[in-house]
C-alpha cells in the first residue's frame, strides 16, 4: 500500500498508508490528516484539499484538468505544483508521495 506524507503548514508530518485507487484527499479524511477538510467531498468545487506537490512527484501526479484550473481560482497562494488532492489517484508509483498544506488550510 502506499505511503504518502501530508506536511501541515507548521512543519507537522503525517505520514499514513492510502490504498491504490482512493484520492489523496481520501486518503487525508479517512485517516484524519488536519488541513484537508475536503467540504466538496471530493466534487473538485471547494478547494479545501489544496495542497502543494513536492516538485520531484509532479511528473507523477500529472497535470490539472481543467475543471480543477478554475476551481484553484478560489484558493490562497496557489503555484505551479499546487493541485487538489481530491484529483490525484492514488497508484503504486505514488509510493513515497510527499504533499505540502497551504497557510490557509491550518
Amino acid at each position: 500500500m502506499p505511503k504518502i506524507t501530508y506536511i501541515a503548514f507548521d512543519g507537522v508530518e503525517h505520514a499514513v498508508d492510502v490504498p491504490v485507487g482512493w484520492s489523496v484527499m481520501e486518503g487525508a479524511k479517512k485517516n484524519n490528516v488536519p488541513g484537508i477538510d475536503a467540504d466538496c467531498g471530493g466534487g473538485c468545487s471547494c478547494a479545501t484539499c489544496h495542497v502543494f506537490v513536492e516538485p520531484d512527484w509532479r511528473a507523477r501526479t500529472g497535470e490539472r484538468n481543467p475543471i480543477e484550473d478554475a476551481t484553484l481560482e478560489f484558493a490562497e497562494n496557489v503555484v505551479p505544483n499546487s493541485r487538489l488532492a481530491c484529483q490525484i489517484k492514488v497508484t503504486d508509483n505514488l509510493d513515497g508521495l510527499v504533499v505540502r498544506m497551504p497557510e490557509s488550510q491550518r
